[in-house]
């Protein structure tokens, strides 16, 4: 299977799970995966939420920003990949003056 994410209509999710801002995103879902290529703008940010039934992994494309991870605030940079596993609460925060861009995987359990 392709997923070509230039078919994929962007959403703009305002606040998204309490965060600042706009999370701009394209999203693919089924039943056992939401797959996503996201990009948050200069102080833009995810809200904390924790992940119950399932967990995340991003990647980040470009850009910097920081997660804060069960408490700790992480420092990203494009490369980083960031792991939330079930049962643990992450948020996505751009601190800097360019985007931050990012691929996303939520896997069901």
């Amino acid at each position: 299977m392709v997923i070509d994410y230039n078919e994929i209509r962007e959403q703009s999710l305002e606040n998204f799970k309490g965060g600042e801002k706009t999370f701009n995103v394209k999203m693919f879902t089924d039943d056992n995966n939401k797959i996503m290529r996201g990009k948050l703008e200069a102080g833009a940010s995810i809200g904390l939420h924790t992940h119950e039934g399932n967990s995340e992994i991003i990647l980040i494309l470009e850009g910097r920003g920081k997660v804060l991870y069960d408490g700790e605030y992480i420092s990203l940079k494009a490369g980083d990949v960031h792991y939330c596993p079930m049962g643990h609460s992450h948020s996505l925060i751009n601190d800097s003056d360019k985007d931050l861009k990012f691929f996303a995987v939520v896997g069901e359990h």
